[in-house]
C-alpha cells in the first residue's frame, strides 16, 4: 500500500507516524511546499517576543529525522500541482529547481492546512506588513525588527494570534495598537467576558480600537474607516485563516458548510481512499453534532492520528470537539469551551446563565479572583459552554469543564465532583462545584438568576422590579445598581415587611454569595418571584461600562 500525504505540519506528520506504527510495510510519502515540517505555529509569537530564544526550537523535527525514525519520505519545497483521481497520480513541482515529476498512490491524504487571510487593503503588500503563519515569515519579521528597530506596531485582528502578538510586541518594547472590526475581541467569547480582556489590554498599555477597520496602509501610518490615522512602523495581519481546499475541489472532494473539507468520523471524504485532516478539514460539535471549524494544532494532531490508524486497518474514530481554546493575555488567562451565549440561543436552547466570581484558591494564601460564565440547557440541565477569565487557576478549571461537557454532564453533576482540595490549590467548594450548584438551583427555580443584561432591559422597558443591595452602606455608596435600595443582609428579615412580596425582586452583593443568602431569606418569607443578580455588583458594573 502506498500512502501519499500532501502537507507535513501537525496533521500530515501525525498521519505518517501512526500509519508507520501500525504497518511496517506501507510506503509513505509526504510532499510539503514549505521549507519546514512539524513546526509549532502556536509558538511563533513567543519567539518574536523573546520568550523563545532560538527559532529552531519551534522546528524540532526534520525530514531526515522522520526518515530515520519512521522510514517515511518527506519532500520539502515540493508542491503537488495537480491530481488525477481516476488514475491515482499526482504531479509534483520541485520549487527550488522547477523540475516536474509524477507520483502514484493507493491512499491520498489532504493535510494542506490553512492560509492566512489577506484583507483587501491598500498598501497590504508593503514591506513592513507581515502575516504570522510560517517559520519563514517569522524569521522575516524578526529580521525586519532587528534591522529597522520599529517603535510602533499595529495589529489588524483580535483573535488568538492578534492578542498573543500584542502581548509579545509590548514585552519587546513596542507601542501596540489593535484594530478590530467587530465590537469585541475574541469572537468565541461573549461580549461581557471579552470586555474583561479588553480592560486588561488597555491597562497594559495597548491602544484598542473596536468597531473599526483598516482601509489603507502607508509606510508610517495606518488609516481606518472612521478616519483615524495611526502612526506605525510595522503591521501584523491577524485576520484569520482559510482552509486550503483548491486541490481537493479540483478532484471532486465535497466541501462542507464551514468551507473546509467535509469528512466522516474516520476522516474519510466522499471519494474512496481519500482522506482529509487538520486545518483543511471540518470537525463536528460534541454538543450539536453539526460541522464546526476550529483550526488548532491539538485537533490537527488528533485528526492525523485517527486517519493514520484507519488507513492501516485500525478502528479509531473522531468523537468531535468542543472548540476549546485558551490563551495568555499579559497577566490574564482566558479559556473557553463549548457554546457561548449567542451560539446557544441561535441553536434554540432555553438557557440558564451564571456568572460565578470566586477566588481560585484560599484568599488567605493570596488566591486571586476568577470569573466563570457558564451556560446550561434548562430543559435537560446539560452544561453547554463555559468561559473563564482570571490570573490563576483558569487552565485547570477549563479542563475540568471540558471533561464534563465531553461526557454530557448536567449542572448538578459538577457539584458532586470529588475535586482535589487544599488551601494552596483551591477552595473548599471549588469554583467548578459552585458553578454546578448555582446553575442547578437556578434551573430548578429554587434560586433563580437574572443577568445584568436582563435586569437592565426589563427596567428600560418600564417594568417595576425591586432591587435589593444587601451590602454594607459604604459599599452601596461607592457603586450600585441604579434603582437599588440598600438593605444589609442582617436587617433584611425586619425590613422585608416594608417591601411588596408580589413584585419581581432582585437581590445582589459584590459577587453573588450574600445575594444568594438574601434570596433564600426572602423566598422563605413569601417572595416568590425572586432572583439573585448573576455575578453581583461586580458583574453589573462591568456590564454597564461595556454594554
Amino acid at each position: 500500500m502506498k500512502v501519499l500525504i500532501i502537507g507535513s505540519v501537525a496533521a500530515g506528520t501525525s498521519v505518517a507516524a501512526k500509519a508507520r506504527r501500525n504497518d511496517e510495510n506501507a510506503e509513505i510519502t509526504l510532499y510539503n511546499a514549505d521549507y519546514d515540517i512539524s513546526y509549532s505555529i502556536c509558538g511563533i509569537p513567543y519567539f518574536l517576543g523573546g520568550e523563545v530564544d532560538e527559532l529552531e526550537t519551534l522546528t524540532p523535527r526534520s525530514a531526515a529525522w522522520f526518515k530515520k525514525r519512521y522510514n517515511v519520505d518527506i519532500f520539502t519545497r515540493h508542491e503537488v500541482t495537480s491530481i488525477d483521481a481516476k488514475m491515482k497520480k499526482v504531479q509534483v513541482k520541485n520549487l527550488d529547481t522547477n523540475e516536474i515529476k509524477e507520483d502514484t498512490y493507493d491512499v491520498l491524504v489532504f493535510a494542506t492546512g490553512a492560509s492566512p487571510i489577506t484583507p483587501d487593503i491598500k498598501g497590504v503588500d508593503n514591506e513592513h506588513v507581515f502575516q504570522v503563519r510560517t517559520i519563514q515569515n517569522t524569521a522575516a519579521i524578526d529580521q525586519y525588527m532587528k534591522t529597522n528597530q520599529p517603535k510602533k506596531a499595529t495589529i489588524i485582528g483580535a483573535g488568538y494570534i492578534g492578542l498573543e502578538m500584542a502581548e509579545q510586541l509590548t514585552h519587546r518594547g513596542l507601542d501596540v495598537t489593535i484594530v478590530q472590526r467587530s465590537n469585541h475581541v475574541m469572537a468565541h467569547l461573549d461580549k461581557d467576558i471579552a470586555s474583561r480582556v479588553e480592560d486588561h489590554l488597555v491597562k497594559k498599555g495597548v491602544n484598542l480600537i473596536l468597531n473599526d477597520e483598516v482601509t489603507a496602509i502607508s509606510k508610517k501610518e495606518v488609516q481606518t474607516k472612521s478616519g483615524k490615522a495611526i502612526e506605525t512602523d510595522i503591521v501584523i495581519l491577524a485576520t484569520g485563516v482559510r482552509p486550503n481546499t483548491q486541490l481537493a475541489k479540483d478532484i471532486g472532494v465535497e466541501i462542507g458548510v464551514t468551507g473546509a473539507i467535509a469528512v466522516n468520523t474516520k476522516m474519510q471524504t466522499n471519494l474512496p481512499n481519500v482522506y482529509a485532516v487538520g486545518d483543511v478539514a471540518e470537525s463536528y460539535s460534541v454538543i450539536t453534532g453539526k460541522p464546526i471549524y476550529r483550526p488548532l494544532g491539538s485537533t490537527a494532531n488528533k485528526m492525523g492520528r485517527i486517519a493514520g490508524d484507519v488507513i492501516t486497518g485500525g478502528s479509531l474514530e473522531h468523537r468531535g470537539i468542543l472548540g476549546t481554546g485558551i490563551l495568555r493575555v499579559f497577566d490574564l488567562a482566558v479559556g473557553q469551551t463549548g457554546m457561548n451565549e449567542v451560539e446557544a440561543l441561535e441553536e434554540g436552547y432555553d438557557i440558564e446563565i451564571l456568572h460565578n466570581i470566586k477566588p481560585a484558591r484560599a484568599e488567605y494564601l493570596g488566591g486571586k479572583e476568577i470569573v466563570i460564565k457558564a451556560i446550561a440547557d434548562r430543559k435537560t440541565g446539560r452544561v453547554l459552554g463555559v468561559q473563564i477569565v482570571g490570573e490563576e487557576g483558569v487552565d485547570k478549571r477549563i479542563d475540568v469543564f471540558v471533561t464534563a461537557l465531553t461526557f454530557k454532564a448536567k449542572a448538578e453533576d459538577l457539584f458532586h465532583l470529588d475535586l482535589a482540595y487544599a488551601p494552596p490549590f483551591s477552595t473548599t467548594k471549588d469554583p467548578v462545584m459552585y458553578t454546578g450548584m448555582a446553575l442547578q438551583n437556578a434551573i430548578e427555580k429554587k434560586n433563580k438568576l437574572m443577568t445584568p443584561k436582563e435586569l437592565t432591559e426589563r427596567i428600560e422597558k418600564g417594568e417595576v422590579i425591586q432591587v435589593i443591595d444587601t451590602r454594607a452602606p459604604k459599599q452601596y455608596n461607592v457603586s450600585k445598581v441604579a434603582t437599588a435600595i440598600n438593605i444589609p443582609l442582617g436587617q433584611l428579615r425586619e425590613k422585608c415587611k416594608e417591601l411588596d412580596p408580589n413584585l419581581p425582586t432582585v437581590t445582589y452583593c459584590n459577587g453573588g454569595v450574600t445575594g444568594n443568602a438574601a434570596q433564600n431569606v426572602m423566598r422563605n418569607l413569601g417572595f416568590n418571584d425572586i432572583y439573585n443578580l448573576s455575578g453581583g455588583n461586580k458583574n453589573y458594573q462591568n456590564y454597564m461600562k461595556n454594554k
